[in-house]
């Protein structure tokens, strides 16, 4: 374990969930340091005044920070580092770390770090639940539940650790013992100049690492590293030989390790090929670490694991028709996984809601697939005229206000057999607090029905 240095000038920067846990783990080493915000009455101030001098705080302005000399940053995910302050202290030399590198200082055992643009919280999740399950001490925090640091503890076996490109930005050695990227798709596209700079904040998450899992269906997650590098790759499609993927026969659909049969997605909870694609993720890292990957434990999880709230999560089926809240669709990526893992090849049966704020992304992929699976489109929010603008010729759409006027419409409108999928490939913030909110309301209405 390496103890981070006593005669720096540190400052953290940004508070909320992240910065706070990090003020907090600095004071309990004895460790001064300084806290800047932006705002003038940042989340978690209040607990920041426990730990920190009240002169060593400051609130409004960043610029502050030219002023206390300092020689280490801790940057919160929420600010960019492209920030004008942030990139004039970068290039005089100041260092730039976050709590996962923080993190990576102190961890007492070995950890497993999951990235992607989608399912990174149902692979992180599901990835704990089997260590649980297989009598292992673990447990998952990071962009998920409780921060990185929050979870140290001693006797820990594995920790879990799902982590954004935000975060990735400030971890310079993450050296985890399995690194896992999940799947590359457009997102953020407010906080990067183009996808190859998101794609590189995502690969960041292989430095150092023993060993990785990877998407063999998506080039860019393919990591560059030594080649005795333990790699392990999971495809919906059929694998080779030390490749996890899915066979096809007149039983169902297998999860498999190479030619072995593993689980018949019948005996499956999650349901849709994504989700088989996601479990088969969580199987590469156990069979990476050299733990049972067809233990009868691993076969009870999978069984009764549900998913996560607001990810392709079934609310209800009334008359025939299945209402799913994809909330966290919060990108064009995930709803293409949604729709690809729940449309039927041979009828269109989707209703697919769309909509909010695009945070600059091209929603040209999700034309294909809207061609292909949806019965009608209903979109609404404030980037609702982007979507429009890739509704391929013939596919049926309407454009509505809010989640309210447009459920209206869909009840006169679907019949046996549909799926009514909520999955707005879109962030939530321009009428809603968050995706749970917005998942919250979905799900209201659909109870109301």
């Amino acid at each position: 374990m390496s103890l981070i240095s006593s005669d720096r000038v540190r400052a953290v920067v940004g508070l909320g969930v992240s910065g706070v846990s990090t003020a907090t783990f600095l004071a309990k080493q004895g460790l001064d340091f300084f806290v800047v915000d932006s705002r003038d009455n940042p989340p978690g101030l209040d607990q920041v005044k426990q730990l920190c001098p009240e002169e060593r705080i400051f609130t409004g302005s960043l610029e502050v920070l030219r002023t206390l000399g300092v020689t280490e940053l801790f940057v919160s995910p929420g600010i960019a580092l492209a920030a004008p302050i942030l990139k004039e202290l970068a290039q005089a030399g100041v260092q730039m770390r976050g709590d996962i590198d923080l993190f990576c200082d102190y961890a007492n055992a070995p950890f497993i770090a999951i990235t992607g643009s989608n399912a990174k919280s149902t692979v992180t999740t599901l990835v704990n639940e089997l260590l649980l399950a297989l009598g292992k001490r673990s447990i998952a925090g990071g962009n998920l539940g409780l921060p990185a640091l929050d979870c140290l503890a001693d006797g820990m076996d594995y920790y879990v650790l799902e982590l954004s490109s935000f975060q990735l930005e400030t971890t310079h050695a993450l050296k985890a013992d399995v690194a896992c990227l999940l799947n590359v798709s457009e997102d953020h596209m407010d906080r990067y100049d183009d996808l190859y700079g998101y794609q590189r904040a995502k690969q960041r998450i292989y430095r150092g690492c023993k060993a990785a899992v990877c998407n063999k269906q998506d080039i860019l997650t393919a990591p560059l590293l030594a080649q005795d590098t333990p790699v392990r790759a999971f495809t919906k499609g059929s694998p080779d030989l030390k490749e996890f993927g899915l066979l096809k026969d007149a039983e169902g659909v297998w999860l498999c390790k190479g030619v072995k049969r593993l689980f018949n997605s019948q005996d499956i909870k999650l349901k849709g090929e994504h989700n088989y694609a996601n479990i088969l993720a969580a199987l590469a890292v156990l069979d990476v670490l050299a733990l049972p990957i067809d233990a009868p434990e691993v076969a009870t999880v999978l069984a009764t694991f549900a998913g996560l709230p607001h990810r392709c999560e079934t609310v209800r089926e009334q008359d025939g028709v299945t209402y799913i809240n994809d909330s966290k669709g919060t990108n064009v990526g995930a709803t293409l996984a949604a729709l690809e893992g729940l449309g039927n090849k041979q009828a269109k049966t989707i209703h697919l809601l769309a909509g909010g704020v695009g945070k600059g992304a091209d929603f040209s992929p999700l034309a294909p697939a809207l061609a292909k699976f949806v019965k009608h489109l209903y979109v609404f929010g404030k980037d609702a005229s982007k979507i429009i603008d890739i509704v391929p010729q013939g596919t049926s759409y309407s454009e509505h206000v809010t989640l309210d006027e447009l459920m209206e419409v869909v009840k006169s409108q679907v019949k046996q057999g549909d799926i009514v999928l909520f999955s707005p490939a879109c962030a939530s913030f321009d009428q809603y607090k968050n995706f749970e909110a917005r998942g919250d309301h979905f799900v209201e209405l659909v109870n109301k029905l």
